[in-house]
This record gives structure tokens, sequence and C-alpha cells, in this order.
């Protein structure tokens, strides 16, 4: 599993090209040949990217709803709008589609964050207000999520 740690701060040419950060390159380097897969956040305004080995885990769980199930059949196809594999360039840099800067909304500077397995890209703007956001009391969320773990959790 990849084990993504970080937050970096980087700037999107006008055809969406990003240059990923040498940090990120140095996480990422068991795995950037293998190549992308980059969608729509399902709760957020902003973008996944996944590592191919982490995006088939994904598909692995999403592939065993039973497809006669209306309202997985609905999950399944906005799940899966928009997603795009993607690689780097030769220079290092990833091309985000179009449509998906335009969903986004990023402009030039940007946020690639991780979120364990899978990174989120956020327009820079976006994402400051996220994290700052006053009405989230992040103390009693983080009491909420982690404070009933227990060892037997996963």
């Amino acid at each position: 599993m990849t084990n993504l740690t970080y937050t970096y701060e980087c700037k999107a040419d006008s055809k969406g090209r990003v240059a990923l950060p040498a940090g990120l390159k140095r996480e990422l380097a068991l795995v950037l040949n293998d190549g992308f897969v980059i969608k729509k956040s399902v709760f957020d305004r902003c973008l996944e990217l996944y590592p191919k080995a982490e995006w088939e885990k994904e598909m692995a769980g999403v592939d065993k709803l039973n497809r006669f199930v209306k309202k997985n059949v609905d999950f399944i196809r906005r799940f899966m709008a928009g997603v795009k594999p993607v690689d780097l360039d030769g220079n290092g840099r990833l091309l985000i589609p179009k449509d998906l800067i335009a969903f986004a909304k990023i402009d030039k500077e940007l946020v690639l964050t991780s979120q364990i397995n899978k990174i989120e890209i956020w327009d820079k703007g976006s994402y400051r207000k996220e994290v700052e956001d006053s009405d989230v009391d992040f103390g009693a969320l983080a009491e909420d999520v982690m404070g009933k773990m227990d060892d037997n959790q996963n």
C-alpha cells in the first residue's frame, strides 16, 4: 500500500500541467512508472489522484456491488464520471484534464495533499477555506473519529 503523508503547494500552467514537487516524487518513487488514475472527489470539489495499484484496489470493492440494484448502478455511474488515466510526461509533469480542472475550480495555484493511499488535488484558495473552516471543531471531530478506535479496528 502507498502511504503518502505530506502536503505540497505548486502551480499549474495554462495547459493544466503540474510539475510534481521533488518530495512527492520521492514518496511515489516506487509507483511513478505505473501511472495514475484521476477522478472527481465524492464529497468535495477537488480531485483524487490514485496510483494505479491503489485504484485497482478501489475498483475491486466497487466491482462487488450488485448491478441489479439500481442505487448501486447509479453510484457506479456517478463514481466513474470523469475518471481518466494519467501519466507523467518526460518532464515529470502531470496533465490534469480540462474538464476536471473546471470541476475542481482550479486556477493556477493548487495544493496536493495526502489521503494516505491517494492524493487530493485542490485549488489553493478552496483548500485553505476547507481546512480553516471555523464551523468545524477539529478537536471534537478527532475525538469522534479517532477516540473510539481500539486495537481490534482497522
